[in-house]
């Protein structure tokens, strides 16, 4: 197994059609498939390296062929998502990226993406979701982030005292109120970088749309 490998984790939620996510799963180091995604992975064309979860969902048949490669988790405290990450862990990433945590079902898709927080503290390596239409990050800190002019750019926090400062964005985020989702999302980046600073230390959820596709 390659060292420090960037490992995609590609979970059964739409698969991506845009470009850029096909090429990141594309171009990965290891690929490691949550239960069914490994038979829309081999549809695409390409092979999966892990597949991992309760396995149910699988035909027989497929689980012949890939029995090599199959981790099955019994357990139903953590979603299969969850448990892909704990065993991308294992391999020592230098990176990982997530695919297919959004569509079909909404309520998968807002716990997906709410994970991302958990992911990113227990992992000694950069942590996101790419989707067709942008990239889901994690911030625990006052931070400089690169963007592109006119990038529209979310923001969601989960604590009611935080306050969040903010330069290099259209609209200030300073007196914003993080009691709701909707409270800082559709901002735009007015340059190459923009700058949050947290009152204190505090989870925080970014969204990056990909700019040649916003809805």
């Amino acid at each position: 197994m390659l060292k420090d490998p960037h490992i995609v984790i590609l979970a059964a939620g739409d698969f991506p059609r845009a470009e850029a996510p096909l090429a990141v799963l594309r171009a990965a180091d290891v690929r490691i498939c949550c239960d069914s995604a490994a038979e829309a992975l081999v549809a695409y064309g390409l092979e999966p390296d892990r597949i991992v979860g309760d396995i149910d969902s699988l035909s027989p048949l497929f689980k012949a062929r890939y029995a090599a490669i199959l981790t099955r988790v019994a357990e139903q405290d953590d979603n299969d998502l969850t448990k892909a990450f704990h065993e991308a862990l294992t391999l020592q990433p230098r990176r990982i990226t997530i695919l297919g945590a959004t569509g079909r079902r909404e309520d998968h898709t807002l716990g997906n993406v709410s994970l991302l927080l958990d992911y990113a503290r227990e992992a000694a390596c950069p942590v996101e979701i790419l989707t067709d239409y942008g990239r889901f990050t994690a911030l625990f800190d006052s931070a400089t982030l690169p963007s592109v002019p006119g990038q529209q750019i979310s923001i969601f926090a989960f604590d009611n005292s935080l306050r969040i400062t903010s330069a290099g964005l259209k609209y200030p985020t300073d007196a914003v109120r993080f009691d709701t989702l909707w409270k800082a999302t559709l901002n735009e980046a007015l340059s190459d970088a923009f700058t949050l600073t947290l009152s204190h230390p505090a989870g925080v959820l970014l969204f990056f749309a990909d700019c040649g596709n916003t809805i």
